[in-house]
């Protein structure tokens, strides 16, 4: 299980998860058990007692799994020169409007494929696919975030084109997703303006983890109670170098700093 939330198991992966390729291709089934199915939060919330030696070393198991398959996974992407970048935010940040944006904007400058990962539904893939981009659905089913395994199933799925910039929607969850690599080359963690400032101290895991924050919907600004500086501070207390972008992927502002950024990610 992953010691944050109780979910997964020793063999990784998770129960239910779909990968389906929007062009036709075969869904391919992940058989494995990912028994959790609570909107998400730290096992302590709950008043759990602290997880005892066994759990810790379960723990570590699946991580250790997950870490050699997602270095399996950054070599197969190296190899064909693919950048993958993991695009984690809560549930309603912005990262499907982010990526219609970007789409959008970048056709033609290098191949764009896109991983999108959700509990359920292919909503957002069908957004990503009449963007006019290749995208490959992950569902997991009860599960709270995308594993190296699932990485690796919807790679082999979409079969990215060489020299590919891949974007991966993560599921929408600020815990989780931090701790499990899928051999992507960045982490960008997206927060909304509508979220709360404080969200860098409420989920330090996530931005500690981060190579760039996004501050997102600043277009909302004048309408809502949130202080830019200070999330910037809070966010630069528990990652003092990481850079962060105000922008608002509805109008368009801050996008050039943005697609600075994914240029320079090789």
């Amino acid at each position: 299980m992953c010691g944050t939330c109780g979910c997964g198991d020793e063999n990784g992966g998770s129960a239910g998860t779909r990968v389906t390729v929007l062009d036709g291709r075969a869904a391919t089934p992940h058989g494995h058990d990912h028994g959790h199915d609570h909107d998400h939060g730290h096992p302590h919330e709950h008043g759990r007692p602290a997880p005892d030696h066994e759990t810790v070393t379960l723990e570590q198991r699946v991580l250790a799994k997950n870490e050699r398959l997602a270095e399996r996974n950054r070599r197969w992407m190296a190899a064909r020169g693919i950048v993958a970048v993991n695009l984690m935010s809560s549930p309603g940040a912005g990262k499907t409007t982010l990526l219609e944006r970007t789409i959008g904007e970048l056709a033609g400058s290098r191949p764009l494929a896109v991983v999108e990962g959700d509990q359920e539904t292919r909503l957002d893939a069908e957004r990503i696919r009449r963007a006019g981009c290749p995208v490959a659905q992950v569902n997991t089913g009860a599960g709270c975030h995308l594993d190296a395994e699932m990485m690796r199933e919807a790679l082999t799925s979409l079969s990215p084109a060489q020299d590919s910039l891949l974007l991966i929607e993560n599921v929408g969850n600020l815990v989780c997703p931090a701790l499990f690599d899928l051999g992507e080359q960045s982490k960008v963690v997206i927060i909304s303006v509508t979220e709360g400032t404080d969200k860098p101290r409420k989920y330090p895991y996530m931005f500690e983890a981060a190579d760039l924050i996004v501050v997102n919907k600043t277009d909302l600004l004048p309408y809502v109670d949130f202080d830019v500086e200070r999330c910037e501070r809070y966010a630069r207390e528990v990652n003092p170098d990481v850079r962060v972008l105000g922008m608002s992927a509805t109008t368009g502002e801050g996008l050039a700093d943005w697609y600075e950024w994914l240029a320079g990610q090789k």
